[in-house]
């Protein structure tokens, strides 16, 4: 008795699947993108648009303005008529509620054109129509240049602040013996979950008794007291380079001041840049601290806050509010751009010790 060999099966080439997997964890990866830059590309459509678009039912997404063309001193809507199976772009001159009559742009010696049915039933043309001018309207209403000084100055002074009092620290912590340091580095992490709305009444309360109400004071001084995310972060990065380097400089009569300045600040870029961009960012972002500490003062009010008078000056006007929104995404973006690979960088390796 013979046995029947089966056929055998061609298997999937390894080549293959891994170019499938490749085409769909990028396609997957891509939509992923799509979501969540979705926000932003509608600021920036909505931001080009016209103030008129919004009042126009079944306007498009894209900016445009309604089609029109001019003939021998008139001016016509374009309208999208179907005729003879197809769609004509035609300029409406005799309006009716049984026939209309239209005119075509591209031939208007042609005479009028009749077309059956109600002109209300038929769709406007649109044409491309963005309005650039808004982000120089958006810049002359409230004083961009100002603002501008303002921000970068609070969040320069703060992260430069947060980022050395933060490196201080977490070098203390990273390379000192220290009675009771494993308690100490605990208590300072725990007052990352403190929440800010515990300690903002007394914190007032004390600002406003030494008269740095109406200052930049209470933004700026608490920023070159360390925080305990920042501190983290560093001490991560310090405790991964080695201690021989340390050891060496110690024979070559180093104290721990020019070692932290010689040695472990320029092998601590990464994690300082990290650090710094973080800050910066939330600082560019901050809104509640300047508005109860600056209040009555707009002169001194960072980009944040100047946004909220503009929004009620032109509350109804949304192409404006995005413009200006967008101006003041401008800078950080720009330096997130230039300093991506070494931010990069610093937060892989803040999160692994070596």
């Amino acid at each position: 008795m013979t046995s029947k060999k089966l056929p055998k099966r061609n298997p999937v080439p390894k080549k293959i699947r891994d170019r499938f997997s490749a085409i769909l964890i990028t396609g997957l990866t891509l939509a992923i993108l799509a979501v969540f830059l979705l926000p932003m590309g509608y600021g920036i459509v909505t931001a080009i648009k016209s103030q008129a678009q919004f009042g126009f039912v079944g306007a498009p997404l894209w900016p445009a303005s309604p089609a029109t063309f001019e003939y021998e001193g008139e001016t016509y809507d374009i309208y999208e008529v179907p005729i003879n199976d197809r769609m004509d772009r035609l300029g409406l001159a005799v309006r009716g509620r049984q026939e209309s009559q239209f005119i075509d742009p591209d031939n208007p010696e042609a005479g009028l054109i009749t077309w059956e049915g109600s002109w209300r039933s038929l769709e406007r043309a649109w044409e491309w129509d963005a309005q650039w001018d808004n982000f120089r309207r958006a810049w002359d209403t409230i004083n961009f240049p100002r603002l501008l000084w303002n921000t970068l100055r609070y969040a320069g002074i703060t992260t430069f602040g947060a980022v050395f009092s933060s490196a201080l620290v977490a070098y203390g912590f990273a390379r000192f013996r220290i009675p009771g340091k494993n308690i100490l580095f605990m208590l300072m992490l725990s007052t990352v979950i403190l929440p800010g709305a515990v300690t903002l009444i007394p914190t007032y309360f004390v600002f406003l008794q030494i008269g740095w109400v109406g200052t930049w004071l209470p933004l700026i001084v608490p920023a070159f007291f360390s925080w305990g995310t920042n501190v983290f972060l560093i001490r991560q990065f310090i405790m991964s380079i080695p201690k021989d380097l340390d050891e060496a400089a110690m024979m070559d009569g180093a104290n721990p001041i020019r070692i932290f300045f010689s040695i472990i600040l320029p092998q601590s870029v990464p994690a300082l840049t990290a650090v710094a961009l973080f800050h910066f960012f939330w600082a560019w972002n901050d809104f509640f601290g300047p508005l109860i500490y600056l209040a009555g003062n707009p002169e001194k009010f960072p980009i944040t806050v100047g946004l909220t008078a503009f929004n009620n000056l032109y509350g109804a006007q949304t192409n404006l509010i995005q413009a200006a929104s967008l101006l003041t995404a401008v800078i950080p973006v720009i330096i997130f751009f230039f300093a991506q690979r070494i931010f990069m960088q610093g937060v892989v390796i803040t999160g692994v010790e070596k």
